[in-house]
């Protein structure tokens, strides 16, 4: 398996992405996820923002990673896709990604819903709208030959029935799970029942604890954990994500763990890598540089 690391971790150190590339440098770290977003902004332009705009140039961008050594294990385009606005926002957003992740050398795009019930839909009326959508994102993605995950983060996607409904959308294999460890934590479910329920859909997982505080103030009220302030192997979440690994090992999963926590501008997310690496070598799992 590979380890990689979502750029939200550094989000708050307001770092650029060169600048997260170079963390992963000096880390031995080659894979790397980030958010996407149209257009420019003040604080992307200045350096203060760890994710990239579609207007940069994919294949100049993927020759600079290589120079240092990291390639794209995901790119995430996770606008909700469950509420009113996600056929006419959502749906050309993911669109424009596509293309964009090819060029960049990115297999996996992440999706999710949103956090709470759709105003205005009752459930059923959001999920046919999502299939509607799943339906015309897979077509494209068929054709460009990339993975489109559907992340656990939200109303739907924290339900397991609900997201063995959601991957069925299409029989395409190009649909798939981003597995997150913490979100399906902090929703009240058993992350590793819930992992093992959909073991054969798994395409990139994010490697994610949950604090002692978090857990018993926000567990089965929340869907989401926006940044994990608890360093990984730190958390009452560990010893699921032992668990977790080693189903994933047993299943055949080669592909990436993404580190989400917050970073502190290296020490957090340096002390969840060091655990990472500790626990794959004590599981017998092998690292992937």
């Amino acid at each position: 398996m590979r380890i990689g690391f979502h750029t939200d971790a550094f989000n708050s150190a307001v770092f650029s992405f060169e600048k997260c590339l170079q963390w992963a440098q000096r880390n031995d770290v080659h894979s790397i996820e980030c958010g996407v977003i149209e257009g420019v902004s003040w604080i992307h332009g200045l350096g203060y923002f760890p994710h990239i705009s579609l207007i940069e140039d994919p294949v100049l961008l993927r020759e600079k990673m290589a120079r240092y050594g990291v390639a794209f294990s995901q790119v995430d385009a996770a606008y909700p896709l469950s509420g009113r606005d996600g056929p006419t926002w959502g749906v050309p957003y993911v669109l424009k990604t596509i293309p964009w992740a090819k060029l960049a050398g990115c297999p996996n795009i992440a999706t999710t819903d949103g956090l709470h019930k759709p105003d205005g839909l009752s459930d059923t009326e959001a999920m046919e709208a999502m299939k509607r959508s799943y339906g015309l994102i897979v077509e494209t993605a068929e054709a460009y030959g990339i993975n489109i995950n559907i992340e656990i983060h939200g109303y739907f996607t924290t339900k397991p029935d609900m997201v063995e409904k959601m991957l069925d959308f299409t029989k395409s294999d190009r649909l798939g799970l981003n597995f997150d460890t913490g979100n399906s934590f902090i929703a009240g479910n058993d992350p590793v029942a819930f992992c093992r329920r959909f073991l054969g859909k798994v395409k990139h997982v994010h490697i994610k604890d949950v604090a002692k505080s978090l857990a018993e103030a926000a567990r089965g009220k929340d869907t989401g954990i926006g940044i994990s302030h608890s360093a990984i192997g730190d958390g009452v979440n560990a010893d699921n994500i032992k668990r977790i690994l080693t189903m994933l090992r047993e299943s055949g999963y080669e592909g990436t763990l993404s580190l989400e926590c917050e970073g502190q501008g290296g020490p957090l997310i340096e002390r969840s890598l060091h655990w990472l690496r500790e626990t794959l070598e004590a599981l017998d799992i092998p690292e992937e540089r």
